[in-house]
């Protein structure tokens, strides 16, 4: 019984206590989305920004905000709806890599906790949620599916983030298929 076993033993504890935390707080969702256009501030239901992507239709709270950022409601509504193909397994995998830690603090630094605390741990299990059902992920459904009641949106940077999340697909995916073609070639034997 030395130190590693302790160690081993208190990694296993901190690792149980996150995943009681995160999962417990995992069937809440967020409700209110605050949007940030440079010094810009509203907070909105996620409902409104839903109704917004599914339907073009804006409130009148969500018109004033992005009236005074000058930004086109089009473009917005694009960038909220358009879909990024990945595989909910790989994605996990890639996002609990260092890799996908980097990806994680650079989009985090869009879409993060009102605290600021937990933006990894958060967004990881927001992405990886919103590729569980069909294998893509979009930025109102991280949104929706962020882990706490409020999620904080710099909106300003929200293309950035999308051609983030595109890009680290687009890359790791080829090779994430490259892989796959390369073990589906190899012929071991079988005993």
């Amino acid at each position: 019984m030395g130190w590693s076993f302790f160690k081993r033993r208190w990694t296993l504890f901190l690792a149980a206590g996150a995943a009681i935390v995160f999962y417990s707080t995992a069937a809440e969702a967020a409700e209110k989305v605050v949007l940030k256009y440079s010094v810009i501030r509203m907070t909105l239901p996620v409902s409104e920004l839903e109704i917004f992507a599914e339907t073009g239709q804006m409130s009148s709270g969500l018109e004033m905000l992005l009236g005074q950022a000058k930004k086109d409601p089009e473009a917005v509504r694009r960038n909220l709806t358009r879909p990024v193909k990945v595989s909910h397994r790989f994605l996990d995998q890639t996002l609990n890599s260092k890799v996908g830690e980097i990806v994680l603090d650079q989009v985090g630094q869009v879409i993060h906790t009102p605290s600021g605390n937990a933006n990894r741990e958060a967004l990881r299990a927001a992405l990886v949620l919103s590729a569980s059902n069909d294998n893509e992920i979009t930025l109102l459904e991280t949104i929706k599916n962020y882990p706490t009641t409020e999620v904080d949106v710099e909106g300003d940077r929200l293309v950035e983030a999308y051609s983030k999340i595109v890009a680290v697909s687009e890359e790791l995916g080829g090779v994430s298929e490259r892989v796959q073609d390369i073990l589906n070639k190899i012929r071991l034997p079988r005993f």
